[in-house]
């Protein structure tokens, strides 16, 4: 769950790690309808290198002039999926059985991290965190993006674990998350309880295994480029210039030259 070192992932090859076999109908289709450039983001809600590494991304997205035409998709990843939610356990403890190591330096290393979140205005609480299981919280993810509030989700989620130490397996705690961002209740409810984004979980986690990612965040750039880790904002900066520039190479803008004349709009006026 704690990673000191970090990486950084540049990938390009001349098919692509990420490519998809298509058409040529198709990858023109493509091309016509690609008026967003996307960056996928594997990463989970109880990763701290995730919470820093979001905000880090999201530095370098503010000075990217063209951050208007970037679509953020937040993928599922369970760093132990099979981990059984228990309150009671402190995270220390925790790290104790399943890293190898005391708990005192457990605190060590969590305060390393408490420091870090304070240059980006993260305030890490890790002496009330709780042990949970994470799928829950990923299907709240993807039910949000179906409103386009998955950033907001994902902000939310990661402030309530770190910050407020709440249970983020917990249905109703879920709920009430949702309703704070503007999502229906009663929708929510019912996918939470139908399990309906279980699937798209899972597709996601299958997905990251087939790219090789073996840890988190990691930050994925037009299926072309890669970033491993909380990187500093340069990083991302930099990945962001050079894979929207060729992006945009391949996807030149539809720019119009409109001689007027008279016509009809879809609110039935016509001049």
């Amino acid at each position: 769950m704690i990673r000191l070192a970090l990486s950084t992932i540049l990938l390009v090859t001349s098919t692509s790690l990420f490519s998809q076999q298509t058409s040529k109908k198709q990858q023109t289709m493509d091309t016509i309808h690609s008026n967003k450039f996307t960056v996928e983001i594997w990463s989970d809600v109880v990763c701290p290198f995730c919470y820093l590494g979001k905000r880090k991304f999201e530095a370098a997205l503010e000075q990217f002039p063209e951050r208007a035409n970037v679509e953020v998709e937040w993928k599922s990843f369970q760093l132990n999926p099979g981990v059984v939610t228990d309150t009671n356990t402190s995270i220390y403890t925790y790290l104790s059985k399943t890293k190898g190591m005391t708990e005192d330096v457990a605190r060590q290393m969590t305060a390393q991290i408490t420091e870090k979140g304070k240059e980006v205005n993260i305030d890490y609480k890790f002496d009330d965190t709780k042990v949970i299981n994470t799928f829950n919280a990923h299907c709240l993810l993807h039910f949000a993006k179906e409103f386009g509030k998955q950033n907001e989700a994902k902000e939310r989620l990661l402030k309530a674990y770190f910050t407020e130490s709440k249970n983020v397996d917990d249905h109703e705690t879920l709920l009430q998350l949702g309703i704070e961002i503007g999502l229906d209740k009663e929708q929510l409810a019912l996918a939470l309880k139908n399990k309906t984004y279980a699937q798209v979980v899972e597709e996601d986690m299958e997905l990251s295994r087939r790219f090789g990612i073996g840890g988190v965040p990691f930050f994925v750039f037009d299926r072309k480029y890669a970033v491993n880790g909380a990187q500093e904002t340069s990083v991302f900066l930099e990945t962001l210039k050079k894979s929207y520039a060729e992006w945009r190479f391949s996807n030149p803008e539809i720019k119009l030259e409109i001689t007027e004349g008279q016509s009809c709009s879809p609110d039935q006026s016509c001049d």
